[in-house]
Parts: structure tokens; sequence; C-alpha cells
């Protein structure tokens, strides 16, 4: 399956061109502290700053869908080629979010809102297709999930193409969620570093374009599996996690040597970076170089494995010997086991394929590996 579009929009930029050159500099300044979600307290978050049109269909009027119109008009020429060559009802649509509507939902009373599907079915409608859709929410571990949900569509013929598209904005129930697990930092995340005190929230936006075949990003494997742990917590001997690496691995036919480098979950959480600072040093040791981008996007739910994917596909394709820095305090928790994080002003002799973490509530785990081949 190859990736043969993506575009992005987050708090670092309103495309991703702005998101790359923002992020490969680790620039980690474009957050807000924000009042109004939390009672008496401010709230770290990467806040997306852009115009965005009104959806004239008030059911699908939502903020992530407003952003999701933003991004396909981006992906304009990749989308137009794609009818060239494709009927409308052969193009398929996998959404991945969490949010959805939520936040409008406790205002405007209309039930549509609330609707995890509304994502996809907005995309339905506004590029006209007529085949197969719908919608994935396995909390963090969503974007992932969509990709293996594309995959199994075009394994079986279900399609030709698909759009798959990770999305979620800020929302009061989740951060009031994650805010009762005391997870939530007013301070920069500082994924396995010691001292660390959680996690930022952001929004974004990421919209792929995936073939069976043609010229892109390659998804190698796809790894899944389920802790059957913990509703929040990960299991901390990150068995399944392991089982998910090996997975992709196994998948894309592939030795842990043969990678160059992880995009890691990493939220700067304990619970989190305990798991898989251990999943990472069984299979890989200290020999491959990862970061968290989420330091500098901050944790966007649903749609944080896309805007990752994003972000790695976009290092496939623009690399000049800089992998995106891993930003935390600088100094790493010793109780973690050892892992190579990417230094801000190292030089890496080649990125021809990445590996893409992502795990959710629930115990869901979920692992891309892309590469691309230049020869």
């Amino acid at each position: 399956m190859k990736i043969i579009g993506y575009e992005a929009i987050c708090n670092l930029g309103n495309n991703l061109d702005d998101i790359y050159q923002n992020a490969i500099i680790a620039n980690n300044s474009c957050f807000e502290s924000l009042e109004g979600y939390l009672p008496q307290k401010l709230m770290r978050a990467g806040v997306i700053k852009t115009d965005l049109e009104t959806v004239e269909n008030e059911n699908f009027n939502l903020r992530c869908n407003r952003l999701l119109q933003k991004n396909v008009k981006l992906l304009q020429k990749n989308i137009d080629s794609l009818f060239e060559k494709y009927q409308r009802d052969r193009v398929a649509v996998v959404a991945a979010t969490t949010n959805s509507g939520v936040e409008e939902f406790e205002k405007s009373d209309n039930q549509r809102h609330s609707e995890l599907g509304n994502p996809a079915l907005f995309l339905m409608r506004l590029l006209n297709l007529t085949g197969f859709y719908t919608t994935v929410s396995t909390a963090c571990s969503s974007g992932i999930k969509a990709f293996s949900t594309a995959r199994d569509l075009l394994r079986n013929n279900i399609c030709d193409a698909v759009i798959v598209a990770c999305v979620d904005t800020l929302a009061k129930v989740p951060i009031f969620g994650f805010e009762s697990l005391e997870v939530l930092s007013a301070n920069p995340s500082s994924p396995f570093g010691k001292d660390r005190e959680g996690m930022n929230m952001g929004e974004a936006s990421a919209v792929f374009i995936v073939e069976k075949d043609g010229i892109g990003i390659d998804v190698m494997g796809i790894g899944e599996s389920s802790d059957i742990y913990h509703s929040t917590t990960p299991d901390p001997e990150a068995e399944a996690a392991i089982k998910a690496i090996n997975e992709a691995l196994q998948e894309a036919n592939l030795n842990p040597c043969d990678i160059d480098y992880i995009n890691a979950h990493g939220t700067g959480t304990v619970a989190n970076d305990i798991m898989e600072a251990k999943a990472i040093f069984q299979i890989f040791k200290n020999t491959v170089p990862v970061s968290s981008t989420k330091s500098l996007t901050g944790h966007c739910l649903g749609a944080a494995a896309g805007i990752e994917t994003a972000l790695c596909c976009k290092l496939l394709d623009n690399f000049d010997g800089r992998l995106y820095p891993h930003i935390f305090n600088g100094v790493y928790d010793e109780t973690l086991f050892p892992i190579r994080l990417v230094q801000k002003d190292e030089k890496y002799d080649k990125c021809k394929i990445c590996m893409c973490n992502s795990f959710g509530f629930g115990g869901t785990n979920a692992i891309m590996i892309l590469g691309k081949n230049d020869e």
C-alpha cells in the first residue's frame, strides 16, 4: 500500500511544509496557556491558528470538519488526479477521531454533532463520493488503525483508493478525563525526562491518499495488539506493545537494525514512558534514533498518529541528514530502559525507513512502518 499524497494542519503550521520546517528545528514555542477549560487553572495546548471557512450544512459545521475542508484543499491536485483514475464509488473514506463534534454538541444539542461518524460522512459529501466510508475510534491509536482498515479495504478489492483522514480538536470531555488522571501539565511536556509532569494537549488534521500501488511512501508493515491490562494504564511489562512492533517488522520483512528512525508515542506521562522505553529497548536496544514530536505538537488524540505519520512521510521525502530532535528537560529518567534520543545538532547518514508508535487507552497498540526507496 502506498501513500501517494498527504497534507496536514496543526499548531506548527497551516500546511505540512511549514509544520516540517518548525518540527525539524524543534520549535516548541507554538503553544498557548488557555483559560476556560480547567477550573481556576491554565492549560498548555497546541492550538491551530488559521481562518476556517464555515460548513454550510449545520449538521456538519464542526471545527474538525472545517479543518478537514481546509486540509482537503491543500490536497486538491492529488484529489483531482485521483478522480481521473477512479470512479467515485471506488474511492473509500476512513476517518480517525475521538471527539468529532462533542464540544459543539454541548451548546447545539444537535445529535449529529456528537456522532463519531460525522467527519467521515462530511468528507463523502464534500467530495461527492458514493462508496464505502467508516470511522475508526480507538483512542490515541486511531490514526494507524485507520491505515490498517484502509489496507484491508484495498486487499479485499472493496475500493481502488482510500482517503484516510485523522482529525481532532480541543474539547472539554477528554481534557477533563486527562485532568482527572492527573496527567496534564501546565509546563512543556518532557517525554522520558526525569521529573516529567505529563502531557500537553493539541489539535490537528492530517489527510492521506492511499492506493495499492503507485509512486509514494510505502506502508511496509502494520502491527496491532491489545494489552487487556487496564482501561487507561498500559502494561508496564510492554508485552503487547512488543508483540505489535514485532508483527509490523514481520509484515515488512525487516530486522530491527533496518529501522532508521522511531517516532515514539512519547506522551510524557509516567505510565506510557515506562512501557514504551521498555518496548523499544527490548527490540532495538539503544541503537535506533528515537524522538517524540508530541513535545512540538501536543497530544492530538485521534489525530496524533495522523500528524506523526505525516511528519514521518515528510521526513522520508525531505531527509537532509536531520531527524526530528527529541525535546525534553534534558535529564533522562534513569529508571527507564535506555533508548537513543535524537540530539538537536546530530547528523544522520540515512533515513529510508521510519517506525511510528501509537498506544491508546484500553490497551490498544498500533505500529506502522513507512519506507521510501529512491533506487
